[in-house]
């Protein structure tokens, strides 16, 4: 087919189809450059509307905390834990006197009477006092005392021993010294309350 339009009309329909085509794709990019903001939109919405109720859901959870009084119950449970080192301090100095004196009976010569015994909890020793038959029997004591089988002391020192003459009349004529020991309790001594109740624990 023989195409008889002029050139410049021809020319004409040429650009026309082509300002066709670029209105066609400066509309598609103007829809995608919308689509974008939209989607866009709704991502920072759906954000703000999130970053709003975990605001709201953190303000409740610290009004309940309040309300529960946290802490009132972090204090109590201070002072509770407080009190509970304090009473395994005390109890670990708590001597069972009753144990400690039997054994003390079977370390003791028999020619030596204790007539005194005096604890201090603070330095975990004990202050014996004894009548004695004699200078060597008081050092017995202290030997005794101070051998490491015993499970009690893990040493004992002789602070003093003092003999007078014997008087067959007198009421100490067959303890006529008097002796005066230190003896330092063991960290593991059976015979405190706490380390009693561990092995108990262990067995």
């Amino acid at each position: 087919m023989i195409n008889l339009l002029p050139p410049a009309l021809k020319e004409e329909y040429r650009y026309a189809r082509r300002n066709r085509r670029t209105a066609q794709w400066a509309v598609a990019f103007l829809g995608a450059i919308l689509g974008v903001v939209l989607i866009t939109a709704s991502g920072l919405f759906i954000m703000t509307n999130s970053i709003n109720n975990y605001k709201t859901n953190i303000a409740s959870a610290q009004a309940q905390l309040a309300n529960q009084n946290v802490s009132g119950a972090q204090k109590q449970a201070t002072d509770i834990s407080n009190n509970l080192k304090l009473m395994v301090t005390v109890l670990s100095k708590e001597i069972l006197f009753s144990k400690l004196l039997t054994q003390l009976g079977t370390l003791t010569p028999s020619n030596v009477i204790l007539t005194n015994l005096s604890i201090s909890q603070t330095e975990s020793a004990v202050d014996i006092t004894a009548q004695t038959g004699s200078y060597n029997a008081a050092t017995q004591l202290q030997v005794n005392l101070a051998d490491p089988n015993n499970q009690i002391f893990s040493k004992a020192d002789i602070v003093s021993i003092s003999c007078s003459n014997p008087d067959a009349t007198a009421a100490n004529a067959n303890y006529p010294c008097t002796a005066s020991v230190r003896a330092l309790f063991t960290k593991n001594n059976p015979f405190l309350f706490i380390n009693s109740n561990i092995k108990k624990a262990a067995l």
